[in-house]
């Protein structure tokens, strides 16, 4: 029984919701994670109660969209999203309802939802409420929207960027009225958050199938960041499925393809955090002078570039360079001033006065990276009074 496996916590929300009198189901992607045999990542709750009635069943809550019905329940282990079973009315911004009513039945409620595979609630008796077909779309792998895929687009926009998503994450096709509807709809995406844009983009360039991430540019849903389509993204599922190693792997694919001026505005115009952005511009500019082919040069790389804009260039350049840098980086070498045998307070002592202690340090440092093995204080002692007595 699916119940046997649903958290505690929901389990509890459900009772405490039950015993007042009231409809509650767990709803949408918990359930088809549950189908799925996947664990949920987090648990949502659809009921017929109102959000302050929600709120006075729980001892901990949190208002955090009351106005379209969600209240947060702080149970012991778990935070639950509560909603209560609404209508919606009007998208003027292409991203919200300018109305929602409480007065909706569950058919309602989950006939407002994206994708049929998030449509499906779990009653009292271990039941699926599947009014739309979402166990067979499971069973075909394939992503379908509920009812008129156009209409759920004009909608909310952001829903073909998570259709794409959760193709990839699940490993399902887009059917084709929906693939057909998101061509359609790509141009009514102009009023979505770029930071919306990038958490759905960044999900799907870090799942088991980052290729699909070609559907955001050959869609066109990507026309306000990047133009046309790469040839290819095969390059993504060559490096580790982490943000920096996928984001600068996807940069290398769209500048090659001409899709993106730059680095750095493709990726500012997405509101990355600026470290990302930093490595990933410092990993193309070390990618077109052209990668290191040994260990020393890796650690001068690594000297002038940081770690993470190093690993951004081997990501971009692809080939061995990532096996070669990460060798290198195992042995945690010496490569900034900071990481010496010998300090600036060691140079003092042996004399060295000013400006003349960085002169002395950047020294030691690059025999150092030439010979790693030297970073040793009573061998750098010796080089330093060499160079001191110059």
């Amino acid at each position: 029984m699916l119940w046997n496996r649903v958290s505690a916590d929901a389990v509890a929300c459900c009772r405490i919701l039950w015993q007042a009198g009231f409809e509650a189901y767990p709803v949408g992607g918990c359930v088809r994670d549950l189908l799925l045999g996947r664990v949920p990542g987090d648990w949502d709750v659809t009921t017929s109660a109102r959000p302050e009635q929600v709120m006075s069943l729980f001892e901990h809550t949190i208002a955090t969209g009351v106005r379209h019905g969600t209240v947060t329940v702080i149970l012991e282990k778990e935070h639950i999203e509560v909603t209560t079973f609404r209508g919606e009315s009007g998208y003027s911004d292409g991203r919200h309802p300018d109305e929602v009513c409480f007065d909706a039945t569950l058919e309602e409620d989950l006939s407002r939802r994206d994708f049929t595979i998030n449509a499906m609630a779990l009653d009292r008796d271990g039941g699926i409420v599947d009014l739309f077909g979402g166990q067979t779309d499971l069973k075909a792998k394939v992503i379908r929207c509920v009812g008129d895929p156009v209409r759920r687009f004009v909608e909310d926009g952001l829903r073909m960027f998570r259709a794409v998503r959760f193709g990839a994450q699940l490993g399902f096709a887009l059917n084709g009225e929906t693939e057909q509807a998101i061509r359609i709809c790509a141009g009514d995406t102009v009023h979505i958050a770029a930071e919306r844009v990038r958490v759905e983009l960044e999900k799907t360039i870090c799942s088991n199938r980052p290729e699909d991430a070609m559907d955001f540019f050959s869609l066109g849903v990507m026309f306000r960041w990047a133009s046309g389509s790469p040839e290819s993204l095969r390059r993504l599922r060559q490096v580790p499925d982490q943000p920096l190693f996928r984001w600068a792997a996807l940069c290398a694919c769209l500048l090659e393809g001409a899709c993106i001026p730059s680095v750095d505005e493709f990726l500012r115009r997405l509101k990355l955090d600026g470290a990302t952005i930093r490595a990933c511009k410092a990993g193309w500019e070390l990618c077109r002078e052209g990668v290191p082919n040994d260990d020393m040069g890796w650690r001068k790389a690594l000297a002038s570039c940081g770690k993470d804009g190093c690993r951004a260039a081997a990501a971009m350049c692809g080939g061995d360079a990532l096996t070669k840098l990460e060798t290198v980086l195992e042995h945690d070498p010496c490569v900034r001033v900071e990481q010496l045998a010998l300090s600036g307070g060691d140079l003092v002592a042996m004399g060295a006065r000013g400006s003349q202690i960085g002169v002395v340090q950047r020294h030691l440092l690059e025999h150092v990276l030439a010979v790693p093995g030297d970073n040793r204080a009573e061998v750098l002692a010796v080089k330093a009074e060499e160079f001191l007595a110059r």
